[in-house]
This record gives structure tokens, C-alpha cells and sequence, in this order.
């Protein structure tokens, strides 16, 4: 297997052929990427947590430096203006010995005004500007046209879908950090820790702060579990302690893990055998998967697949498997999607081209190699959801005291990672035997 370094190589070249071609589709010479800015709190000294955009991520694995700009054609070597003052207030990174150092051209930028004369030289005309900080975009000179073009944008986000061997590599990397922390919070929640003190186990094991993780971690005990992005954190342990929904992940190199997992404390009772039956269907389903289907098409069968399970354990009744899918009624146990793409962003953007032209539809794409997904299964009993159905003609399709019973446990959901390849499905997450 060959090494980062020349992974990120072949990255690289990857990149400056499709930049090079969207470049000549726009007709436009150069494109300019904005790391971004720090956003002031209002009328405080401190800023919010900053990340770079994932634009500027794709060509370097830098995370929190702002003001920083890569200059890139297609051609000639891709120019970063690395932010790094002169600085005692806070700390300046040192990438010197960083692997990609000497793949890109790497120029110093000590003032963040210093910028303006560095580009003066561009002609502004054909000159694209990827970033958030319109003004300064402007304040550049650069076209309002120019600014964030929508065929551009969706240009990139298209490609992000197919990971280049560097992408899949570094994907890899931080399914092992994430992992990591999924055993460290299962041994906490397993002693009887918080959901506060379980999330710092996580973060121990994983070395992240909770502002580097990719998005904030889902640590819920009992009902919380329910909360689909649920955050709060409880610092008190409850009196007792049913089951544990952990949905938590890891950045390697700017490229993310996204995996969520369920358990109860008696692995004897019908909780139990709910997790262990979306667990066992989760994976016949990704045994199925193969390229050049419409990812549509596994998620109904996931959904029938629900469907099934709910009237197995008689959460629905008097009602046909086909009919709880067709009338909505599983999505009450079941309000989110099951597949999405993930790479540099937790959810790609889901760009297609359909009759030659880019198209941002994200309803139905076609699985494709190189294809990295997430796929999350659940069943959840949040009553804001079956509320709706209480009362009406769809009421006595549902077991209500059952269903009542359930919502002390809140929900499930269990999530993998998964590569698609010509022949086979590749789940990174299962590989390292995270059960």
C-alpha cells in the first residue's frame, strides 16, 4: 500500500484535473479559496469555535487556521497563503514538518492586510472567490458574479462524492480514532457514569476537545435517547439507568467519522432484542449493496424492513407491512433517512448532473465506487411524532400502551460507514470489529 505522502500526491494531481476543467467550462483563469474567518461573539473578546469550509480542506488537511487562502488554476502548483503572525496573544500552528509541505507551494503570510498586495497582481475579471467573507471578496475586487458561483461550487461538492485513495485512506484513519471512543464510552456507560462524564470519556479516548470534534456528540441515556440530535449532557446520573444511544465521531486530516451505536443494560428483555434485530437487518442490507443502484431502493427495503419489526414486537397493528410504509405510519418510528453521503461534511452535499446540466437534488443518487455512506437505521418513540396520530383514523393502527411503555427507552439507531467498490462493499466500521 503506498504512504500518505504519495496518496496526497496523486490527490493533488486528481484535484488539478478537475480544476483545470471547470475552470475551462466557466471560463475563468484562477480560483481563490477563502480559509475564512473567526466570527465575533456580540460585544464580547472571544470568538465562536472556527473551522476552514471543506472547499479548502479537499487540497490541505488544515482545520482551524483562518485567513488563509489557496490559490489554485489547474496547472501551476497550488499557492497557500498560510496565516502565521508573529503572535503572543494566542498559538500559531507550526506545519514545518508536515508531509505536504513540500507538495504545495507555501508562502507565509504574516498580516492579514498583506493579502491585498499579494493578489493585486490577478486580473479580477476571471477570477473566482470560494468563501463566507463577501466583503472581503469585494474589497479584492472580485466580481459579484464571481463570487461563490453556483456552478462551480456544485462542480466540487459533485466530486467530493468519489473519494481519490488519500480521501479513503485518511477515512479510515479516523474511523479508528472514533472508535476509540465508542469502547471508552461503552465501558463508561457499562460503570454507570453520566451522560456528561461518558462524553469526556470519549473525548479522552479520541484526544479531541469538544470543539474539534466534526459535529457535537450525541451522548443520551434512557428517554433523551429519543432526541435525535439531542445535547444536553446531563452532570446527574439518573436513578436508574436503562439504555444508552452514543452517535459520535473523529476528523483525520479533515475527512470525518460518523457512527452511532445503542445498548441496554438487560440484554435480556424486548429493548434488546429491538437493537439486536435493526443491528442484524443494517448489515444484510449493506451485504446487498452494490454500485449503480439507486440508493433510493435500499432504504424503502430498510424501511420495510422497520415495518416488519414493528409488527413483529406489535408496536403497529392490524395493518400489511406495505400498507405502514405507504401510509407514512412508519415514519413515526423512523423520521430521518437512512443513507447519506460523508466525507469532508457529515452529509456531503448531494450534487448530480442530469441532461448535462448540475443539478442539486438529493432526493434519489445512484450509488456509485468510491462512494462513501453512512447508514443509520433506528426506531425511535418520541411523542411530539405520534401525537399527530392519537386521535383519527390511523389511531387504532398503533398499540398505544406499548408504545407508551417504549418511550421510557426513547429510541435506537445504529450507524456504519461504508465504502462502495466495484465488487465488493468495504464497512470500515466493522472491520475494526466494532460490534
Amino acid at each position: 500500500m503506498k504512504n500518505i505522502n504519495d496518496l496526497y500526491i496523486l490527490h493533488i494531481n486528481t484535484m488539478q484535473k478537475r480544476t483545470k476543467k471547470i475552470l475551462k467550462y466557466s471560463k475563468s483563469d484562477a480560483i481563490i479559496i477563502h480559509s475564512g474567518e473567526p466570527i465575533r461573539i456580540y460585544l464580547e473578546n472571544t470568538y465562536y469555535p472556527f473551522k476552514v469550509n471543506h472547499y479548502f480542506r479537499a487540497w490541505v488537511p488544515i482545520i482551524d487556521v483562518p485567513h488563509s487562502w489557496l490559490l489554485i488554476d489547474g496547472v501551476n502548483t497550488p499557492r497557500l497563503y498560510l496565516y502565521s503572525p508573529d503572535e503572543y496573544w494566542v498559538h500559531v500552528d507550526d506545519f514545518s514538518n508536515k508531509f505536504w509541505i513540500n507538495i504545495i507551494d507555501l508562502i507565509y503570510l504574516k498580516d492579514i492586510n498583506n493579502i491585498y498586495k499579494i493578489l493585486s497582481f490577478l486580473p479580477k475579471k476571471k477570477l473566482i472567490y470560494i468563501g463566507h467573507v463577501i466583503d472581503k471578496a469585494k474589497t479584492l475586487g472580485i466580481l459579484l458574479q464571481n463570487i461563490n458561483p453556483k456552478k462551480i461550487l456544485n462542480f466540487y461538492d459533485f466530486y467530493c462524492l468519489y473519494k481519490t485513495e488519500y480521501e479513503l485512506y485518511c477515512m479510515r484513519e479516523s474511523q479508528k480514532i472514533a472508535i476509540r471512543g465508542h469502547l471508552a464510552a461503552f465501558n463508561a456507560f457499562k460503570v454507570g457514569m453520566s451522560e456528561f462524564d461518558i462524553n469526556i470519556s470519549y473525548l479522552q479516548a479520541t484526544k479531541q476537545r469538544d470543539i474539534n470534534t466534526p459535529y457535537t456528540n450525541i451522548i443520551a441515556l434512557n428517554k433523551n435517547t429519543a432526541i435525535l440530535h439531542y445535547n444536553k449532557l446531563q452532570q446527574a446520573i439518573p436513578n436508574n439507568i436503562y439504555n444508552f444511544l452514543i452517535d459520535a465521531g473523529a476528523m483525520f486530516n479533515g475527512y470525518i467519522a460518523d457512527i452511532t451505536r445503542s445498548y441496554v443494560v438487560d440484554n435480556k428483555n424486548e429493548f434488546h432484542e429491538l437493537i439486536s434485530e435493526i443491528n442484524t437487518e443494517q448489515l444484510s442490507l449493506i451485504k446487498t449493496m452494490k454500485p449503480n443502484v439507486p440508493h433510493i431502493d435500499y432504504s424503502l427495503k430498510m424501511f420495510y424492513k422497520i415495518a416488519e419489526i414493528l409488527i413483529k414486537h406489535k408496536f403497529i397493528k392490524n395493518i400489511s407491512v406495505e400498507a405502514a410504509v405507504k401510509t407514512g405510519l412508519i415514519n413515526m418510528f423512523l423520521p430521518h433517512n437512512l443513507i447519506h453521503s460523508i466525507g469532508l461534511q457529515v452529509h456531503d452535499l448531494i450534487i448530480q448532473f442530469k441532461n448535462k446540466k448540475i443539478d442539486d437534488s438529493k432526493t434519489n443518487f445512484v450509488l456509485k465506487p468510491k462512494m462513501v455512506l453512512a447508514i443509520e437505521p433506528g426506531i425511535y418513540f418520541i411523542e411530539s411524532l405520534f401525537s399527530k396520530f392519537r386521535f383519527g383514523k390511523f389511531s387504532k393502527y398503533f398499540n398505544w400502551n406499548k408504545i407508551d411503555f417504549f418511550k421510557f427507552y426513547g429510541g435506537i439507531r445504529i450507524e456504519d460507514n461504508i465504502v462502495i467498490h466495484n465488487n465488493y462493499i468495504e464497512n470500515m466500521t466493522r472491520d475494526l470489529n466494532l460490534v
